[in-house]
Formats: C-alpha cells, sequence, structure tokens
C-alpha cells in the first residue's frame, strides 16, 4: 500500500475499543473452534483401532500428532513474512482461512491414509499463514500501544478460548460418540463461518490497517543484502539437515524419526531467524536488544507451551485410560477435559485483568519477565500434582476427575501469565517491517513446544506405565528451574526493553 495515500480511519467503537477488534475477535474464535476441536479428537483418532480411526500405536500416533501441531504455528514464521513482503495481513488472513476449510472438508471424507494427511497439510499451511497476522492486525490497531493495547489482547485472548470452548464440546462429541469424521466436518463448516465474518466486516471496521506491505531497503546502491542473507541461511539450513540425515543422526523416513528430527529442524530455524534479523535486519542498537529480549521470551513460550500442550497428547491419554469418566451415571467423553482450560481462561482472565489494574494503581511493578517467569512456576506446580495422580493411577485405580481439573486450573493461570502478555510484547517491541515475522517466531516457540508434548506421549504405551511418575517428575523439576532462572533475570530483561512494558 502507498504510504502515501490518505489512511481510512476503522468504523466505530465497542466498549471503548475500536470495532474492528471484535471482528478479529469473532473470526479467531470460529478458526480457534475449528483448530481446537479438531486437535482435541486427533490423537484419539490416530490410536483407535476399533472405532474407524488410523489404529496406530502410541509412539506412531503421538509423532505424527506432534509433528502436525508442531507444523501450524511453525508455518506461523513464513505466514508472516508473506504477510509483510507480499499480501500484507488482510489478504493473509482470508487466503489462509479458505485452505483451513479447504483442508477440514478434506479431513471430513473417510478416503484412505494418504487424503487424510494431505488434509491435515492443508490445515497446517492455511492456520501459518491466518495466525500470526491476525495477531498482527490486532496490534496495529492500537499504534499507540500502552494499557488499552494490553486489554485488547486480553479481549481477543477470550475470542480464541470461546472458541476452544465451543469447538472441543461440539467436535469432541462428534467424533467420539457419532463418529470421527463427523467432527472433522464440524471443523470446517467453523472455518466457513470464520470466513464470512471477516469477509462481511474487514473493510467497514479495520479501514486501511492490514494492508502494509514492507519496500526493499536499499542503502548504498545494494537493495538485496538481506535477500542474499536469507537465502544463505535457508541454504546452511538445507546442508545440515541433509548432513545429519545421511550421517544417522536423524532419520526423517519414519514419522517418530521425522518428530525427532523436527526438534533440532525448528530450534535452529528459531535460533537463525533471530541471528538473522539481528545481524542482516539493519536494526538499530535499541532494537536490536528488543529483539534479544523476545528471543528469551520464545524461549520461555517453548518451555511453557512443552507442558500445556500435552493436553491434548500425554493428559488426553491419561484422561481416557486412566481418569474416571462416569458423571452422574453417563460416561462423558474423554477430549471434554481439555475443555476446563478454555472455560478457566474465560473465569479467571477478567481476574487477572482486574489484578494488572489494582498493581498498577499502587505503583507496584509486575514486569512481562517477571510474569513469564510466574507462568513457567505455575506449569511445573501443575505436574507435581500430576505425579501424584500417575502414582494412584498405577494401583489399577481409576483416578479422581479433580487431580486433572486442579492440573488445568494451573496450566490456566500460568497461560495468562505468558500468552496474552507475550502477544502484546511482540506486538510493542518487534520492528515494523517486521511485525508479522517475529510474531510468526513466537508461534514457533509455540510449536516446538506441541512437537515435544507429541514425543512426550509417545511414552504412554501399555509398557511404559510404570514410567509415568518420573515423566511427569521431570517435566514439573524442568519447569520450576526454568522458572527460577528467569525471574533472577527479570530486572535487566526489563531494562533491555528500553521503557516498553
Amino acid at each position: 500500500m502507498d504510504a502515501t495515500a490518505p489512511k481510512t480511519a476503522p468504523a466505530g467503537t465497542i466498549l471503548g475499543h475500536p470495532t474492528g477488534l471484535f471482528v478479529l475477535f469473532f473470526t479467531e474464535m470460529w478458526e480457534r473452534f475449528s483448530y481446537y476441536g479438531m486437535r482435541a479428537i486427533l490423537l484419539l483418532f490416530l490410536i483407535d483401532k476399533i472405532n474407524g480411526g488410523m489404529g496406530l500405536n502410541e509412539a506412531e500416533g503421538g509423532a505424527i500428532y506432534g509433528i502436525y501441531t508442531a507444523s501450524v504455528y511453525l508455518l506461523s514464521l513464513p505466514g508472516g513474512w508473506i504477510a509483510d513482503n507480499l499480501l500484507g495481513q488482510r489478504k493473509s488472513i482470508w487466503y489462509g482461512g479458505i485452505v483451513i476449510m479447504l483442508g477440514h472438508i478434506i479431513l471430513a471424507f473417510p478416503a484412505g491414509e494418504i487424503l487424510f494427511y494431505i488434509g491435515l497439510c492443508v490445515v497446517a499451511l492455511g492456520t501459518g499463514l491466518l495466525k500470526p497476522n491476525i495477531s498482527t492486525l490486532v496490534g496495529e490497531l492500537y499504534p499507540e500501544g500502552g494499557a488499552r493495547k494490553d486489554a485488547a489482547f486480553s479481549i481477543f485472548y477470550m475470542g480464541i478460548n470461546l472458541g476452544s470452548l465451543l469447538g472441543i464440546f461440539v467436535v469432541g462429541y462428534l467424533g467420539q460418540k457419532v463418529g470421527w469424521h463427523y467432527g472433522f466436518g464440524a471443523a470446517a463448516v467453523a472455518m466457513g463461518l470464520g470466513i464470512i465474518t471477516f469477509r462481511t466486516s474487514a473493510q467497514r471496521y479495520l479501514g486501511d490497517s492490514g494492508h502494509f506491505v514492507a519496500q526493499p531497503v536499499k542503502a548504498d546502491g545494494e537493495s538485496s543484502n538481506g535477500n542474499r542473507s536469507l537465502l544463505l541461511f535457508l541454504a546452511v539450513m538445507v546442508t545440515v539437515l541433509t548432513g545429519l540425515q545421511f550421517t544417522g543422526v536423524v532419520d526423517m523416513t519414519t514419522a517418530v524419526g521425522l518428530a525427532g528430527a523436527m526438534g533440532a529442524i525448528i530450534s535452529m530455524i528459531a535460533v537463525g531467524y533471530f541471528a538473522y534479523i539481528l545481524l542482516a535486519g539493519g536494526l538499530t542498537t535499541v532494537e536490536k536488544k528488543r529483539v534479544a529480549v523476545l528471543f528469551v521470551f520464545f524461549m520461555a513460550a517453548a518451555l511453557y507451551w512443552a507442558g500445556n500442550e500435552q493436553q491434548g497428547s500425554s493428559l488426553q491419554i491419561f484422561a481416557d485410560r486412566y481418569t474416571e469418566l462416569n458423571i452422574l451415571g453417563w460416561a462423558i467423553p474423554s477430549s471434554w477435559f481439555q475443555n476446563l482450560n478454555p472455560a478457566f481462561i474465560l473465569l479467571f482472565s477478567p481476574v487477572l485483568a482486574g489484578l494488572w489494574v489494582f498493581l498498577a494503581n499502587r505503583k507496584i511493578n509486575y514486569s512481562v519477565p517477571a510474569k513469564m517467569a510466574t507462568s513457567l512456576l505455575l506449569i511445573g506446580t501443575a505436574y507435581l500434582i500430576m505425579i501424584v495422580a500417575s502414582k494412584v493411577a498405577l494401583t489399577g485405580v481409576r483416578t479422581s476427575a479433580l487431580y486433572l481439573t486442579f492440573t488445568y486450573l494451573f496450566f490456566t493461570l500460568g497461560e495468562l501469565f505468558i500468552s496474552p502478555v507475550g502477544l502484546s510484547s511482540f506486538s510493542k517491541l518487534a520492528p515494523k517491517r517486521y511485525a508479522s515475522q517475529l510474531m510468526g517466531l513466537w508461534f514457533v516457540g509455540t510449536s516446538l513446544g506441541n512437537l515435544i508434548a507429541g514425543l512426550f506421549a509417545g511414552g504412554f504405551d501399555a509398557e511404559n506405565v510404570q514410567q509415568m511418575p518420573s515423566m511427569f517428575q521431570s517435566v514439573a523439576v524442568f519447569s520450576l528451574v526454568s522458572g527460577l532462572v528467569l525471574m533472577a533475570f527479570a530486572k535487566p530483561l526489563k531494562k533491555w526493553m528500553g521503557g516498553i512494558d
């Protein structure tokens, strides 16, 4: 878009916020309905051997689950690049939504493994194009930044979790009680509603927001240095991965091997891309410090989501096999336990928002790094509960639903300390020309966490039941120690943010 063209302001306000925020709220709500609804039944479908599922073992199913959920967020990075350099956020959201819907339509047809995997790939591609750009567009509605922008992301985050709540109820019930592919079809309908919402309202209520495309930077007659650096980075990535494959360090010919290799792939992409932006991005010293802080936030997010995203993997298996499901004489779908997280978020989001206002009014600073450290401490506490629950399960008795309920409560509190805070921070601290790409890197942290969660679920087969307590203990210890380390560095990180909080 021509920067000299007259700007069109977004029309109207609701509750003191641009109406465009609520357009994005409902678009994201329907997209998250489709994503979390389908995710709730995905691993169960993959390992189901009786009711028309894929019949895979836990290791294979967990690996495929991890590859898919990791890819959804990993593809946010190229999705952000496409928006920053080619399409802008608005077109990226529109095309991404269409691709997601087509992917879910493919999954709705029971036409064999190959078509199913194609459907997963199509959904992942569309989500990568939509997910980082709709979050970036929320930030663009608030160029002034400040507390109002933080409040906007909290409202937007409630839309994410309302969609998750509805999706898990509807898709989980249809998938487990009616038929797997009915659940996948419901996800397609939801994404269709999201597309309609965005198409009919965006032009009126978003004004010119979301049309920005970065122009090539020309310095000293050289306009292609950035592109050359990016191509060199990609070439090095391909060379390293090829070398690892041929030397036998990784094996990308099997699902489990590919999932393991993706951990190295995602880590190299994230570290390499941050280095590329820092060294070849033409940043000022202040911008470099802020991007370095974003890298620390990325690491915290990866650690947090490695624990949180086990909701759809290891904790889903624990709910299905080791938790009492009979409530008042009715066997609830085990996937409904995943609804505790979005339900708690809708319940506690206003409480946390009120807490931030209460602290601010009393000049008590609870910095972003400290909030993220708190999230790791909370996720570690959640897994302390699961250590106790798994020891009960080893006795052969199905555990009380209260164990998972309190685990998800601590998950939720931790999520509210890191996720909306991280979205807002990446929106504030990222240089404008890298806004969607850095938002994509935030979601790459989620990608790495999802992959770890999928691989972790592979240890939940019948032969490894005795290892459950030690598996949960490893997550608890790592999270608690990481949270304490991050808390120790909270003050210097805040200084590097350069007055932005």
